[in-house]
C-alpha cells in the first residue's frame, strides 16, 4: 500500500490535474508523503472539493437568517427519520468500553503518555489541542503510524524514556473541520481541506495494519452544524473505503455535538453515518462558543461569565440529556464532555478543589446515563473512572433508554443566567492572549490558571467579548464593556503577561501578536468565524 523510497514528492502533474506539496522538505514528509499517499489525498479531495464549498456557503447562508430573526428547530423535513426506529450498524468491541477517554495533540510523548493513561480511549487531536503548523501535522501522521505499529518511543533529555505498556487505551483521531484548509498541499491549484489531508494520510498509513491488529480506523468528527455535513463525511468514508479495499462500515465515527445547529439534528447526523457511526459527543467548550456565534446579533442571548456556564445549567443539562436519549435510541454510545481542570502543584487546597469539580462532573454524567466522558490529563483519569465504575458495572448504558426525557427547542435556546463582571472580563482577555501565544508557537494545548485551554476554550473568550461590546453589555459593578473599557483591559493584561514571563519570553512567545490578533477576533465587524482561520495565516 504504501511505496518504501519515493523518489520525488514535491509535485505530480497529468495534463490537467496535479498535486503539488508546498510545505518544507523533510524526511518526515518523504515518509508520509508518498506518491500513493497523495494520490489518494487528491481522489478524495476532488470528491469533496464542491460539496465542501457549497456547505460553508450553507452555513452563512443559515447564520444570515438567523441574523435576521430565525431561531433553529427541529427539522419538519426530516421527521420521519427522528420518528423511526432504526439503528446504527455494530460498534466494534473494542469501542464498547468507553468510560474514560482522554483527548490531547499529536506529539510524540503526548501520544506515549496518553496511550498508557489507563484511559480507555484517547483521542488523538490534530482539531483544537494540535497548533496546525506544517511540522506538527506531519510529525504528527508519523508519530501515530508508530503508535499503530507499536514501535514508538521518546527519549527525553533528562534521559528518561518512554515507550509503549502493554496495555494501551484504544485510539481515535480527530481531523481538522471543513472550514479549515491546508495551505501547505495544493490540488489542481488549490489548497486542499484539512479535513481531508488529516483524515485520508491517517486512513491511508494505518487502516490496513488497525483491522490486522483487530481494531480499526476510528476517529472524532468536529465541528459539524447539521447532517448535510454528516453526510459529505459519510460519502468520503465509502470512497476512502473503496479506493482503499475495505469493507463498507470500517471506518467508526463518533461525532461531537458542538454547534447549537446540531443539536437540533442529532438524530439526523447518526441516520446519514448510520454503517459509520458509533456515538455523539457533548462538546461542550465549543457548544458554548458556538450558541454566542450563532446568537450574536441578539442582545436577549448575552452570556455570563464563561466560568458560570456549567453543565448544571439548564439548556446545558437539556443538551446532555437529549444526546443520551438519542444515542440509546439508536444504540449509539453517548460520551460527556470535558473536564479542564489539571493537577495543581504545590496547592493542596486548589487541587482538591479541581479534583472535586472533576468528581462531580462526571459523577452527574455517569448517573444521568452517559457512556464515558472525556479528561485533558492523566491525573485525572482515575477520579474519572471511579465515577463510572461506580454507576455503570456493564460496559456502557446503552440499554437505559431515558425515554422519560422530554427537551424541546426552547430548553435548548434558553440562555444562561448569571453576572457579567470585571474578573471574567479580564480572565477572557489574559487566557485568550496566552492560549493564541502558545498556539502561535505552536503548542495547540495550554495549562493556562490551572485549566487546559485549547482553540475551543479560546474561542469562547474572545467572542464573549466580541457579544459584551456589540450589545454594551453591564458589569455587575455598573459599567458598559465599552471600547475603551476594553482597550484599556487589553493594555493591562498585555502588561501583566509580560511582568510574569519576562521580556524575553515574552517576545519569544509572539505574545504582542498574539494580542493583536485577539484585538482582531474580539472586536472586528463582521464577526470572524474561527479565530484559527486569521491565525493559520501567520503560521508556518
Amino acid at each position: 500500500m504504501v511505496a518504501t523510497a519515493p523518489p520525488d514528492t514535491r509535485q505530480q502533474t497529468t495534463p490537467t490535474r496535479s498535486i503539488k506539496v508546498v510545505g518544507a522538505p523533510s524526511a518526515a514528509v518523504a515518509e508520509i508523503l508518498t506518491p500513493e499517499a497523495l494520490r489518494f489525498l487528491a481522489t478524495l479531495q476532488r470528491a469533496v472539493a464542491t460539496p465542501r464549498r457549497a456547505l460553508l456557503r450553507w452555513r452563512d447562508e443559515r447564520q444570515a437568517r438567523i441574523d435576521a430573526g430565525e431561531r433553529p428547530d427541529f427539522l419538519p423535513e426530516t421527521a420521519a427519520i427522528r420518528e423511526s426506529g432504526w439503528t446504527i450498524g455494530r460498534v466494534p468491541a473494542d469501542l464498547q468500553d468507553r468510560r474514560v477517554e482522554i483527548t490531547g495533540p499529536v506529539d510524540r510523548k503526548m501520544i506515549i503518555n496518553a496511550l498508557n493513561s489507563g484511559a480507555s480511549v484517547f483521542m488523538a487531536d490534530f482539531e483544537d489541542a494540535t497548533s496546525p503548523t506544517w511540522s506538527n501535522l506531519i510529525e504528527g501522521q508519523r508519530n501515530l503510524r508508530d503508535a499503530v505499529r507499536r514501535t514508538i518511543a521518546f527519549d527525553n533529555p533528562d534521559g528518561r524514556r518512554y515507550e509503549l505498556a502493554e496495555t494501551n487505551a484504544t485510539l481515535l483521531v480527530r481531523p481538522r473541520g471543513w472550514h479549515l484548509p491546508e495551505k501547505h498541499v495544493l490540488v489542481d491549484g488549490e489548497p486542499m481541506s484539512g479535513s481531508v489531508f488529516d483524515f485520508g494520510l491517517y486512513l491511508f498509513h494505518n487502516a490496513e495494519e488497525l483491522v490486522a491488529r483487530g481494531s480499526g480506523p476510528y476517529v472524532y468528527l468536529p465541528k459539524l452544524q447539521g447532517h448535510r455535513e454528516a453526510r459529505l463525511w459519510n460519502d468520503l468514508f465509502v470512497l476512502a473505503q473503496r479506493e482503499l479495499g475495505l469493507p463498507r462500515g470500517t471506518i467508526k465515527a463518533t461525532v461531537l455535538i458542538e454547534h447549537i445547529q446540531a443539536a437540533f439534528e442529532m438524530d439526523e447526523i447518526l441516520y446519514e453515518l448510520r454503517e459509520h457511526a458509533a456515538g455523539l459527543n457533548c462538546g461542550r467548550w465549543d457548544y458554548i462558543f458556538s450558541s454566542i456565534k450563532t446568537f450574536r446579533e441578539d442582545a436577549s442571548a448575552v452570556m455570563p461569565d464563561r466560568a458560570l456556564v456549567t453543565m448544571t445549567t439548564p439548556a446545558m443539562r437539556a443538551y446532555s440529556l437529549l444526546a443520551i436519549q438519542t444515542c440509546h435510541r439508536r444504540n449509539a454510545h453517548a460520551i460527556g464532555g470535558m473536564a479542564a481542570q489539571i493537577p495543581v502543584k504545590n496547592d493542596e487546597a486548589a487541587n482538591e478543589a479541581a479534583f472535586a469539580k472533576v468528581r462531580a462532573d462526571k459523577e452527574r454524567e455517569a448517573g444521568d446515563g452517559h457512556d464515558g466522558t472525556w479528561v485533558a490529563h492523566p491525573g485525572m483519569v482515575g477520579i474519572a473512572r471511579a465515577a463510572f465504575d461506580a454507576a455503570m458495572p456493564s460496559p456502557n448504558q446503552v440499554a437505559r433508554k431515558r425515554e422519560d426525557v422530554h427537551v424541546a427547542a426552547a430548553d435548548l435556546l434558553a440562555t444562561p443566567e448569571g453576572e457579567r463582571s470585571e474578573a471574567g472580563l479580564r480572565t477572557n482577555i489574559s487566557v485568550g492572549i496566552q492560549y493564541i501565544a502558545s498556539w502561535l508557537s505552536g503548542q495547540g494545548a495550554a495549562p493556562i490558571y490551572n485549566l487546559m485551554e485549547d482553540a475551543a476554550t479560546a474561542e469562547i473568550s474572545r467572542a464573549q467579548v466580541w457579544q459584551w461590546l456589540r450589545h454594551g453589555a453591564r458589569l455587575s459593578d455598573g459599567r458598559i464593556v465599552t471600547r475603551e473599557l476594553f482597550d484599556n483591559v487589553l493594555a493591562e493584561e498585555t502588561a501583566r503577561i509580560e511582568a510574569t514571563f519576562g521580556a524575553e519570553r515574552f517576545q519569544a512567545l509572539r505574545v504582542p501578536e498574539a494580542a493583536r490578533l485577539f484585538e482582531q477576533v474580539a472586536t472586528q465587524e463582521p464577526f470572524i468565524e474561527f479565530l484559527t482561520l486569521p491565525g493559520y495565516e501567520l503560521l508556518e
